[in-house]
């Protein structure tokens, strides 16, 4: 089965960066381990985008291990769109308005 390209929604990219900064100006090993979390979690969609809960309107989520944060992601005809990089504690479906 080939792979699907990935899609990264503007808002998602603009999350992460904004998670990734926050733990950079407490840590940079932190915010090092945080990426690489997040790259592998990417790379396990990729390869296997059904494997996760399906949510609303066809999302799934991927809740990361060591942090608290999920990449909530929907596998479209020609890609895998990553919608939103969420803090698991802070307000649930905000990224609904992004479908």
């Amino acid at each position: 089965m080939a792979v699907k390209p990935l899609d990264v929604h503007p808002a998602a990219s603009q999350e992460l960066e904004s998670a990734v900064a926050w733990y950079f100006e407490r840590s940079e090993p932190a915010a090092t381990n945080f990426v690489l979390e997040l790259d592998h979690a990417i790379d396990l969609i990729v390869n296997a985008p059904g494997r996760w809960p399906r949510g609303e309107r066809g999302t799934r989520k991927f809740v990361l291990q060591r942090y608290p944060y999920a990449l909530i992601y929907r596998e479209r005809e020609a890609d895998i769109q990553i919608l939103a990089v969420a803090h698991g504690n802070r307000n649930p479906g905000y990224w609904k308005d992004r479908l």
